[in-house]
């Protein structure tokens, strides 16, 4: 069953489970904490973790019913408080979505919906707290079966949503249809070629003026256009640079010759050398490429140390978000594994979107994916 990053209330969402981020001790805290208690009823639920739970370590989870939510369960995963990341907040991090996992499982949930766990008043970087989660719903994806759920709602998803839904399906509009343009001109090519062809007089017939045409002679009247009138001479075309446009040639040559230059020495590039020469030009690191895409560093460094090494597409257009390309560099980059930006395929098209308004966010993108019925790309 697949793996879906979503724009909801977790409250909300209609699964067998919901995970919480709880709090060591039986108080309610803020964020997610608080608006669960709030919709399953704070008396209730508080009342019944006082006296059927109490406290609980970071990392650990516990099960309590859903009452007014609903789930029919609440996974209650106590999450850690980020320090600096040499707390050991990882492997809690990583300990809450695989046990409330094992723990959905063993309650035979069919289905469970996760927050981003940590990233809020918790104080985990965000993408890295994503990536995470991916990591370990796609490992337990690997053996079981389930409806798994990453559900982001906040200030900046909220903002997200509502400016996307005019511009992005617009963008679809206008670009998703290449091949019926393709289709339609071709049509419409042939009609015109039809329509010349009918103009084009025949051997032996006549023209307006009585004379035979000759083959492939088309019929003209008296105001047909005459290539050489009101044309420009040759000379004309051909006038003198001004003094203007030599100093924008020269200033052309000064800002971007070196640049022009240093590109060219990189024509031969694998997709390897080619990511890490446009990371290094942009002043990027190898971290702030991968955290930003999420992708994990064992992928990464499978691609930095070998030269030849082709990555799947939906990971290549990952890398692309993570190092801040523009559209030209995108398709450069993405040529050299192998693979195009089809306007057949609604994932390039909203990718493409995403790449020319320089917004590189990878939840942002996935859940617009998620919303127009198309694939994850994480």
């Amino acid at each position: 069953m697949p793996f879906k990053i979503v724009r909801n209330d977790i409250t909300k969402m209609r699964c067998d489970a919901i995970v919480n981020t709880a709090n060591t001790k039986p108080i309610i805290g803020s964020g997610c904490d608080y608006a669960v208690y709030k919709a399953a009823g704070k008396r209730r639920l508080s009342e019944y973790r006082e006296k059927n739970i109490g406290e609980v370590p970071e990392g650990d989870v516990f099960l309590t019913p859903g009452f007014r939510l609903p789930a029919h369960y609440i996974i209650h995963a106590v999450s850690p408080h980020y320090i600096d990341g040499a707390h050991g907040e990882e492997e809690k991090l990583r300990d809450c979505y695989r046990k409330s996992l094992s723990l959905a499982w063993k309650q035979s949930c069919r289905s469970i919906a996760f927050p981003v766990i940590s990233t809020g008043s918790f104080g985990y970087p965000k993408e890295e707290g994503i990536r995470i989660a991916a990591d370990e719903i796609q490992a337990f994806l690997q053996n079981h079966e389930m409806l798994i759920y990453l559900v982001v709602f906040d200030a900046q998803s909220a903002r997200y949503g509502k400016r996307f839904d005019k511009d992005l399906q617009a963008y679809i509009d206008e670009n998703y249809v290449g091949a019926k343009h393709h289709e339609e001109y071709s049509v419409q090519t042939m009609a015109l070629r039809r329509d010349l062809d009918d103009a084009i007089c025949q051997p032996g017939e006549t023209k307006q003026d009585d004379a035979p045409c000759q083959p492939g002679e088309a019929e003209l009247d008296d105001e047909s256009f005459s290539p050489y009138e009101d044309n420009l001479y040759e000379d004309d075309l051909y006038e003198e640079d001004s003094d203007e446009d030599s100093e924008e040639e020269n200033e052309f040559t000064e800002l971007h010759e070196s640049k022009l230059e240093e590109r060219m020495k990189h024509l031969t590039d694998s997709f390897s050398e080619y990511l890490l020469y446009l990371i290094e030009e942009k002043g990027m690191t190898n971290a702030d490429v991968y955290k930003r895409a999420l992708v994990d560093k064992k992928t990464f460094s499978k691609i930095k140390n070998h030269a030849e090494y082709h990555p799947q597409k939906m990971t290549a257009m990952c890398l692309c978000i993570g190092a801040k390309l523009n559209l030209d560099e995108t398709r450069d980059l993405l040529a050299r594994a192998g693979y195009a930006l089809s306007p057949c395929d609604k994932t390039d098209i909203i990718f493409s979107y995403f790449i020319e308004n320089q917004i590189y966010d990878m939840i942002e993108l996935d859940i617009q994916l998620e919303e127009h019925g198309l694939s994850c790309l994480i």
